[in-house]
């Protein structure tokens, strides 16, 4: 094609400082895939737009639980500022507000709304609510339900963050914390590997958790949804677009599908999941049309990274940035 270039570009690892990449959590072993899509459950919550905050506590008591969402856009891997995100789970004896009196939850809660809250994502694509730790009841593993939408309402992920799990992990600690009104144990739990929604694969739902029982836990999770444009300026896709990488997880290499709307000076920075920057790669000035930039990639270590692609033209400067995989 004419317009079309290879371009293979070093790394440059030789002779540079190296900037290792952040530990990785088990929810970012994905590189932007869409979380599952699972079912509300039986329990959605029935007036979200009146439950706008952060303490979801209410008249529940148990172990103190800080629960961080960010939210990306898998159509460029950017977060997603200004969207809505509700939330919900269970007490610690298993039990959800806004329902009961019925053969499903026999206890009537119907007059209370605790462990439920809506909160619209910061400039970082970002939630965080206070709680309790969640309990379990028969069937289900430990979870929470999310229900994202767009400033307009439209549906955009139903999903539900599931817990790690096996010997000494946070869900037996708490399940065995009596002190704070946990007594139901482990005995009868149904594990994720068992569970009705999670048997198929916790990967886009697994979430990181730390902490200890006497100061409480703080939960992480990464919630990657369809979003269209969102999370990327419009002046910026009139600019350029790139498409995901391939092949990806990448070894030795991995090829960027690049799209310019005019004659631009184009740059790759390399950063760790925590935006350390870790390497730069030059293309110099490329013309109007599609590229494939090719970035040796045998000089990074088994992790996740992102791909920040660069342009500056006669318009401005631009970015846009993807994950990808590394797996040698």
């Amino acid at each position: 094609m004419k317009r079309k270039s290879f371009i293979k570009k070093s790394l440059g690892f030789v002779g540079m400082a190296f900037v290792a990449p952040s530990v990785l959590t088990q929810n970012e072993a994905q590189a932007c895939t869409v979380a599952s899509s699972e079912t509300a459950g039986p329990f959605p919550t029935l007036t979200p737009a009146k439950l706008v905050r952060t303490d979801i506590t209410g008249t529940r008591t148990g172990i103190t639980f800080d629960i961080n969402i960010t939210v990306y856009n898998v159509n460029g891997c950017n977060v997603v500022p200004g969207v809505v995100v509700d939330i919900w789970h269970c007490d610690k004896d298993g039990y959800y507000s806004q329902y009961g009196g019925t053969q499903m939850q026999k206890p009537d809660f119907t007059n209370q709304d605790f462990l439920r809250g809506r909160q619209v994502t910061d400039s970082q694509g970002r939630v965080a609510f206070k709680s309790i730790f969640p309990g379990w009841y028969t069937g289900r593993a430990t979870h929470i339900h999310v229900h994202i939408y767009d400033a307009n309402g439209n549906s955009l992920l139903i999903s539900q963050i599931a817990f790690p799990e096996g010997t000494g992990s946070v869900v037996e600690q708490v399940n065995g914390a009596t002190q704070y009104g946990y007594t139901k144990g482990m005995s009868g739990y149904t594990f994720n590997k068992s569970d009705n929604v999670f048997s198929d694969g916790t990967a886009t739902e697994m979430s990181t958790i730390t902490g200890d029982i006497t100061k409480g836990f703080s939960l992480q999770w990464d919630a990657y949804c369809n979003a269209g444009s969102l999370g990327v300026d419009a002046l910026t896709l009139q600019q350029f677009q790139i498409r995901q990488n391939y092949p990806n997880p990448c070894q030795m290499q991995t090829s960027v599908p690049l799209s310019l709307s005019s004659a631009s000076i184009v740059t790759i920075d390399i950063m760790s999941p925590s935006g350390q920057s870790i390497c730069n790669s030059d293309f110099g000035l490329l013309q109007q049309g599609e590229h494939t930039l090719l970035l040796d990639t045998s000089g990074l270590p088994d992790g996740k990274y992102i791909y920040g692609v660069k342009i500056h033209n006669s318009s401005g400067r631009f970015t846009q940035s993807k994950l990808f995989i590394v797996n040698q």
